[in-house]
């Protein structure tokens, strides 16, 4: 009876502890009202906006943005029409599933080891890492594939370990299946993803871990969601993409088929590597070490070999397969980068910081230095790789939320501060787990805090920014009104980061768009935005322009200049 009791009581903690990160997540948060991280966060809006039946959007040539996401969107555009008002529902969508992260570490570390008391400490802190709550800031699938990939792994260890009943071992089974399936569906990414879960399949089927009949019965849900997903991806391309796609395919063929391209690859894996053992303080490192010393010790029983194979081939799969897709476009968050293994590392952060509590400290010592020394090897590969590139190319703030706090540097990246400072971290944490009765608690109110104070600052120097300024770059509202111009055209010589956030803004129809270098703004609309040459008027944008159309607005910016035409009311050229 008391056991009884005690359960619930854990059991209404996590929902307290869910609640509260829901909470953390909204108020971090309450300052975005648009998309800027562009095209991505326009990419899964206007994919929620056709799923609801609204109207297309032209992204031709760019990257495919997949159906999986802004099926959890759709939601948003039942409920509310207008940009601000769709754009934070889905806020508070990606907050009540990114939260979701709090009770699923907690499994994740009781299966490490830990009691329930250090369990839930560490998995408060493991669900407030940027990764996994800076990027839910925005509308971006980073906020809900880490919540994914964990189930998925949890899931996967029951499945593979469990001594329940086979109807029970199957549905978990089936469950991951679908988690994989859902991932493939939300971002290319999840390709990796599905295809672990498939080879984990065929293990599981060769060496009969599970009888053939129930294997089988396990595979038929995610083979149908696969289908559906791929289905769903198939109907957004001619809403989407009616001109294609940037072809990302062929950088991954080139990357593959060339010396130089598998240098890219390594390269920039590596610089993936890097980001997450340093920014985490080095615990991803020590959770990386443990995850590839139980994947090829003696003695691991095989389920969880396979389990512990499967998470090392997913970092890996991740790392090259995205750096070979990615073109080069000069900025430094090409060499050193955070956002595509962010699925993965609060998995390795929580592993990392269940070892050093559980270990002998001889393990413990042995476990860091091999991560300290991963972290300096990584490092020197990404600056010898890099060069002066790391200096000379881009800095983007948006790229670099953690080793900007770290270096407390945001106009610039500081590779080798960066990485002495997760050392450091590294080393404190050796030292909290060492308090008396209290290590646990201490470690998890260091990262805690650590990682509050990197998400406040990055919402403080990167996100609120990013929304004052797109904002004043972009917004229609003041001259694009459905009851005024039922009809908008825009030409495609506007800057890309101004106008798909235009297209955002224009909610009730199609935006018309056209090729202002070489055609003559269509005039059976209402309003026409235009590209904005330095070296002329506003009024000359249009030479040609009917009469009675006029100039209603006209921006400077730092990434691009536009003139806004509009169309003679009905009432007025009548007049």
């Amino acid at each position: 009876m008391r056991a009884a009791r005690r359960l619930r009581g854990w059991k209404a903690l996590l929902l307290l502890g869910w609640l509260g990160q829901v909470a953390v997540r909204l108020w971090l948060a309450s300052g975005q009202t648009m998309p800027v991280a562009t095209p991505d966060e326009t990419g899964y809006l206007f994919a929620a906006r056709v799923l609801t039946g609204g109207p297309d959007a032209d992204l031709s040539w760019s990257t495919i943005y997949r159906g999986g996401y802004p099926l959890l969107l759709m939601p948003a555009y039942w409920l509310a029409d207008e940009p601000v008002s769709v754009y934070r529902l889905c806020i508070g969508i990606n907050a009540l599933v990114s939260a979701g992260m709090l009770p699923l570490s907690f499994v994740l570390l009781r299966r490490l080891g830990l009691s329930r008391r250090r369990a839930y400490a560490l998995a408060h802190a493991t669900a407030l890492i940027p990764a996994v709550v800076f990027f839910a800031e925005f509308v971006l699938t980073d906020a809900v594939l880490p919540v994914v990939l964990l189930g998925w792994l949890l899931l996967a260890h029951s499945w593979l370990t469990s001594e329940g009943s086979t109807a029970r071992t199957t549905l978990y089974g089936a469950g991951a299946g679908l988690l994989a399936a859902y991932a493939y569906t939300t971002h290319t990414r999840g390709i990796i993803v599905l295809l672990v879960h498939v080879g984990l399949v065929g293990l599981v089927a060769v060496l009969r871990w599970r009888p053939w009949r129930a294997t089988a019965l396990g595979v038929l849900p995610p083979v149908a969601a696969t289908a559906a997903g791929t289905m769903l991806n198939g109907y957004l391309l001619p809403h989407m993409y009616p001109h294609g796609d940037n072809n990302l395919e062929a950088n991954v063929v080139q990357r593959l088929t060339t010396v130089d391209g598998w240098g890219w690859m390594l390269s920039l894996g590596t610089g993936q590597l890097w980001y997450q053992i340093a920014v985490t303080g080095g615990l991803a490192g020590v959770g990386l070490v443990v995850t590839a010393a139980v994947a090829v010790r003696r003695g691991t029983p095989p389920r969880l070999r396979a389990l512990a194979l499967a998470l090392l081939a997913l970092l890996v799969g991740i790392a090259l397969a995205t750096s070979a897709a990615l073109p080069d476009e000069y900025r430094v968050g090409n060499y050193a980068y955070g956002r595509y293994l962010a699925c993965v590392v609060p998995i390795l952060f929580a592993v990392g910081a269940a070892f050093v509590l559980r270990a002998s400290r001889r393990d413990v010592l042995a476990a860091a230095g091999a991560a300290a020394g991963l972290a300096l090897l990584t490092a020197w590969i990404v600056q010898w790789y890099a060069g002066d590139r790391l200096t000379t190319y881009a800095f983007n703030q948006y790229d670099f939320p953690e080793p900007s706090f770290l270096t407390w540097n945001w106009n610039e990246f500081r590779l080798w501060p960066a990485t002495f400072a997760g050392l450091a971290l590294l080393a404190a944490a050796l030292l909290a787990v060492q308090v008396p009765r209290y290590g646990y608690l201490t470690l998890a109110v260091l990262f805690m805090g650590l990682h509050l104070a990197m998400n406040v600052t990055a919402t403080r120097y990167i996100a609120r920014p990013l929304v004052r300024d797109y904002t004043a770059m972009t917004d229609l509202r003041q001259i694009a009104d459905p009851r005024e111009q039922r009809t908008v055209a825009i030409d495609w010589s506007v800057a890309w980061k101004i106008r798909l956030p235009q297209l955002y803004w224009v909610w009730w129809t199609e935006v018309r768009g056209f090729d202002g270098l070489n055609q003559a703004p269509p005039t059976d609309v209402e309003l026409v935005i235009l590209a904005w040459d330095k070296s002329t008027s506003a009024s000359a944008t249009w030479r040609t322009a009917p009469p009675g159309w006029r100039v209603v607005a006209k921006h400077r910016t730092a990434e691009g200049d536009w003139v806004a035409w509009q169309r003679p009311s009905p009432s007025a050229a009548h007049k």
